[in-house]
């Protein structure tokens, strides 16, 4: 009942295409800041946190602080169903226009620099440093 519960609420977060675009995001650079998906999807900062609300109560993503700034990140987890449909995701996204074009619009964005991409460097910029 428990997997089932769990599943159902991922599913659930994923049924939303804000939310699967931020996803995106965050599947392929890593730990990433309010403005960079403001900025990169053309969101508010509001409706941004609204969807990072839904997506951490389903148990997909972490925030943290740093300074004035909230970061958000793929939750890391032993729960193998979350994997499994993580890692599905990204292999769907990959294949996707729009995604794509999310993805290339965050990269440049990183690139001419905004408010902590530069300083975020590290282990959890995975295929931005490839």
């Amino acid at each position: 009942k428990c997997i089932m519960k769990a599943l159902a609420t991922i599913f659930s977060a994923l049924s939303d295409p804000s939310r699967l675009r931020i996803l995106n995001l965050l599947l392929e650079a890593g730990d990433l800041c309010v403005c960079d998906i403001e900025r990169t999807l053309s969101f508010t900062q509001t409706k941004v946190s609204r969807h990072m609300r839904y997506l951490r109560r389903a148990g997909l993503v972490t925030a943290r602080k740093s300074g004035r700034w909230v970061i958000y990140s793929l939750r890391r987890t032993d729960a193998l169903e979350r994997g499994i449909v993580l890692s599905s995701l990204r292999t769907i996204l990959e294949t996707t226009a729009e995604a794509r074009s999310d993805r290339a619009t965050l990269f440049a964005d990183m690139k001419k620099g905004c408010c902590i991409g530069p300083r975020l460097r590290g282990p959890d910029r995975r295929r931005e440093q490839q």
